[in-house]
């Protein structure tokens, strides 16, 4: 693991602005983990003990469509809209990095996903090798049952009709490469239905229903916010990265913006900061408030890679 240089955010002020959260359409999905050995402590009135943090610049992770309520957007006020959820589970802004318990991460884009088989170039020509086949077909004594009649030309439309399924399978092949990708990235694999043995054999089950919602919404255009927050201080003395708790949320492109659904996911997801969600959680959640503070940037660190 290679590390690279990046401004690390201290000393967040405290939240001292409201505004109302716009409605967001559409299921917002969270998943989080955490290390076996991270507990949070409790205090007497049940609360949790606060844990100070430093903000990472993780960046933009990007997208295919060019879109300006996310691409205007810089790291700070990123991580403005998030430092509110996170102090409502006592996560807290470190003032200088001997305080600090966690650096968090913070990535967040627009997931890329494969195009529509209706248009699909391989799909074109499957259909179009089907229909010249068929010209060589005939009946056989049971008219139920159509065969080949023997020919150059025959012969010529079997080939391209073997090169068409060639095509498709490498299509499928980076489809399913593509999804694998997206389910990781937004937390979509942790059931084990994407990317698996397992989730390739349920296909045209009766089982295949929850696989078939999962990979239609990650083959929908994603907003994803992905925070992941490492042992500060290991990282700081020692150069190690050790990974402690991360969250993945995420909500659908299409009927959104990102600057006004980020409040609104962060506030749902904020639930499951250093919690493990025991895997996927999908829901419509409910419009929110949410606080925002102004950042101040005092140092570098070694960050981990993503």
């Amino acid at each position: 693991m290679i590390p690279c240089v990046l401004a690390v955010t201290f000393g967040l002020l405290a939240p001292t602005s409201a505004r109302a959260a716009d409605a967001i359409d559409g299921v917002t999905a969270v998943s989080s983990r955490v290390s076996s050995d991270y507990v949070r402590t409790r205090l007497p009135d049940g609360s949790f003990q606060p844990e100070l943090y430093a903000f990472g610049k993780g960046g933009n992770w990007g997208g295919q469509l060019s879109d300006a309520t996310i691409d205007k957007l810089q790291f700070s006020d990123v991580a403005k809209v998030i430092a509110a959820p996170l102090a409502s589970q006592k996560y807290l802004p470190a003032t200088n990095p001997n305080t600090a318990k966690f650096l968090i991460m913070v990535y967040w884009g627009t997931t890329a996903v494969p195009g529509p088989s209706s248009s699909s170039f391989a799909y074109d020509k499957l259909s179009a090798a089907q229909a010249n086949l068929g010209a060589y077909m005939v009946s056989s004594g049971n008219s139920l049952q159509r065969t080949v009649k023997a020919g150059p030309a025959a012969d010529a439309a079997m080939a391209q009709l073997s090169e068409a399924m060639t095509l498709v399978d490498m299509e499928n092949h980076q489809r399913d490469s593509l999804d694998l990708t997206n389910a990781r990235m937004l937390g979509y694999d942790s059931e084990g239905l994407i990317g698996t043995d397992y989730g390739n054999n349920i296909r045209g089950t009766a089982f295949a229903a929850r696989r078939t919602e999962l990979i239609e919404e990650i083959e929908e255009n994603r907003y994803f916010v992905v925070l992941m927050a490492y042992d500060f201080q290991l990282l700081w003395k020692e150069k190690k990265h050790k990974l402690v708790w991360e969250t993945r949320f995420s909500i659908s492109e299409r009927h959104n913006q990102f600057d006004k659904a980020l409040p609104v996911m962060a506030q749902y997801a904020s639930r499951y900061f250093g919690q493990d969600s025991k895997g996927l959680l999908r829901t419509r959640v409910p419009e929110g408030r949410v606080d925002v503070g102004e950042p101040k940037s005092l140092g570098e660190v070694d960050a981990p890679q993503k």
